[in-house]
């Protein structure tokens, strides 16, 4: 089964490190076979919150929102790649979140989060848990957790050192686990219409 699968990241950083791991996830997710595409909230530049997608009239929300509602619409399942900001998440991944509501329901997301230190953007990584839930997702339980970034991930995505033999020991639980709840969510759908 090809799944689709959008990675999104947000940070607006200019010396993005946490690029790195968006990219090796895309990659990683490809490499099992599963259409993955990163979408960058930096690259995409959504103003701030001001009126929901579904705020807007039919054919009136602008270009990028209504195409990203379609993206967001037609994935079986989602990554967010977050890092650590102030034991905080990113505001522009959350930004970029927040514009929508219905679109994410009834489909799985996984976290990996990152940091310059050694806690892996774990604080984020937990506030992102209780958020993407709210937003009607199903968070599946493994996680990526990479740190310190610089250590774990090479200029080009690629892992290094000890760190980095960690994280490809890891990915494929993380992505089994992604893959069996996107899997299951399919089949329900296909089972029974969503409740609402």
């Amino acid at each position: 089964m090809n799944a689709h699968i959008l990675v999104f990241y947000g940070s607006y950083r200019s010396d993005r490190m946490g690029i790195r791991l968006a990219e090796y996830v895309v990659e990683g997710l490809r490499r099992r076979g599963e259409e993955a595409e990163l979408v960058d909230a930096k690259a995409i530049n959504l103003p701030m919150l001001d009126r929901m997608y579904k705020e807007y009239a039919k054919g009136d929300a602008p270009e990028a929102l209504e195409a990203l509602a379609g993206k967001i619409r037609a994935a079986d399942g989602f990554v967010f790649v977050t890092g650590e900001y102030n034991w905080g998440i990113q505001p522009g991944l959350k930004n970029l979140t927040d514009h929508f509501l219905e679109e994410w329901f009834w489909r799985p997301a996984a976290i990996a989060s990152y940091s310059a230190g050694r806690l892996s953007g774990a604080r984020a990584a937990t506030a992102w848990h209780g958020t993407l839930s709210e937003m009607g997702m199903v968070v599946v339980s493994s996680t990526l957790a990479v740190g310190p970034i610089g250590h774990t991930l090479s200029v080009d995505g690629e892992p290094i050192g000890e760190a980095g033999k960690a994280l490809a020991a890891l990915f494929p639980r993380f992505a089994d686990d992604l893959m069996w709840w996107i899997e299951a969510a399919k089949a329900q759908r296909q089972r029974k219409p969503p409740p609402y």
